[in-house]
């Protein structure tokens, strides 16, 4: 695989003349590279705009900061760089400062639904814990533009610490979902605390990190990170592609170290005006994701925060990008649409209509193809009521795991797994005495 091209190669040696492959691989060099002015970005690309749209890009930039990571600013298509879909989603457009009446700063309410800081708590078994407000590159759909990159509001270690113990608090908190900024911003070792931290709560069943590192900065999977975060299974991965240009021979290389190591991968995608809101375009995204071992999960309904509305489709369009994808993939290739709900009310799925109609006998449905088929309902079902008193259940409510290991005669005796010391006849005089007497 190429991994450092010419374009790399030239976009490194403008930066530093003396740069080669190991500083173009290593993500910190990356960060301290970041391109974070107009200046920087038309010296790298050859990009050159005029007085005038610099001027309203810079009015953009007052408002929302710009930061591009060279690799991923080397994906751009500078002969065509006005309809690159990686170009979009990584330089500033003076639409960003359209604001709709119908727009909102914290669109989600993760804020409103904030117990203590750093911790959004909306569904009942889960929380989204803000670990980092700062990322490799800011995206310019971001939902969160009202924190990232606000470096007067990075969570220290005093407010991680607070959202760690009212994550011990809440004992019905099973999943904790590590979100930002992104979360890999974080150094290994404060990765390692923070990891530590949240899996010694008894009740934190898995532990999920939200990234967008394999897509702008895929050199941040390091090995020394994946010792790491290997030590906290069941740890799941949720990355961040929006378009097939993004899955390059250095993302495939990332993805493949995570998947090794053994996380389940998945990835959630923005669904964006102009740059993947077509039905070619998403069936091929998700067909190089599954081929990289990363689950399509979700793809969004473009949020209603602030700076975003030149990024928003109608839902009709989800609508038709599903319809193309569903019976028409692999089933497991097929991410859910949704629709984060205004006011904090969660994901709502958003999927084509296949009931046609239905009545106490019959179903009517219709097949991707537009078959319209009937399923018969049973004719005689009897629920089994239910008090929901599940302590007092006496129907199949078998929900610990089954015992696998269940010894006899000696093997129960020779075994490690089993705390038995000696075997006991029926009816032995002696026992017999001792239960007698209360022994």
């Amino acid at each position: 695989m190429q991994i450092f091209n010419d374009v790399q190669q030239e976009i490194a040696r403008k930066i530093k003349p003396e740069s080669n492959i190991s500083n173009w691989k290593d993500w910190k060099w990356q960060l301290k590279n970041s391109v974070k002015t107009i200046q920087k970005f038309e010296s790298l690309t050859g990009i050159r705009f005029s007085e005038a749209d610099r001027r309203l890009i810079d009015k953009t930039l007052d408002r929302f900061p710009l930061s591009i990571t060279p690799y991923y600013l080397s994906l751009i298509d500078t002969d065509n760089y006005q309809n690159d879909p990686v170009f979009k989603q990584a330089f500033a457009d003076i639409n960003e400062l359209t604001v709709l009446k119908t727009d909102m700063v914290d669109p989600l309410s993760e804020d409103t639904d904030s117990p203590v800081p750093g911790i959004t708590h909306r569904y009942p078994d889960r929380v989204l814990f803000h670990v980092s407000n700062v990322c490799s590159m800011y995206c310019r759909h971001c939902t969160r533009k009202r924190k990232v990159g606000d470096i007067d509001s990075i969570p220290g270690k005093a407010q991680l610490l607070d959202g760690i113990e009212y994550i011990k608090n809440t004992p019905q908190v099973r999943d904790v979902l590590l979100s930002g900024g992104d979360p890999l911003m974080l150094s290994d070792s404060y990765l390692d605390w923070l990891l530590s931290e949240i899996t010694a709560i008894p009740h934190v069943e898995v532990v999920r990190i939200g990234t967008r590192m394999p897509v702008v900065l895929p050199y941040r999977i390091t090995s020394s990170l994946i010792d790491v975060l290997k030590k906290y299974q069941p740890l799941w991965i949720n990355t961040h592609f929006n378009h097939p240009r993004e899955i390059t021979a250095s993302s495939k290389e990332a993805l493949a170290m995570l998947a090794n190591a053994g996380f389940p991968l998945g990835n959630q995608s923005v669904l964006l005006a102009n740059v993947n809101d077509c039905p070619r375009i998403m069936k091929k995204l998700v067909h190089k994701l599954v081929q990289n071992r990363v689950r399509p999960y979700y793809i969004y309904q473009c949020d209603l925060s602030e700076g975003l509305s030149h990024f928003r489709t109608p839902v009709g369009k989800g609508i038709e990008i599903m319809e193309s994808l569903i019976g028409h993939t692999s089933g497991f290739a097929v991410p859910t649409y949704v629709i984060d709900a205004p006011g904090g009310g969660g994901k709502i799925p958003i999927m084509p209509n296949y009931i046609i109609s239905w009545s106490t006998n019959k179903v009517v449905l219709r097949n991707y193809e537009g078959i319209i088929t009937t399923y018969t309902e049973p004719e005689s079902y009897e629920s089994k009521f239910c008090d929901r008193n599940c302590n007092e259940c006496n129907l199949e409510l078998q929900l610990d795991e089954a015992d696998e290991q269940k010894g006899v005669g000696i093997e129960q005796l020779l075994s490690d797994y089993d705390e038995a010391i000696s075997l006991i006849p029926d009816n032995n005089e002696r026992y017999n005495r001792r239960d007698n007497n209360g022994g």
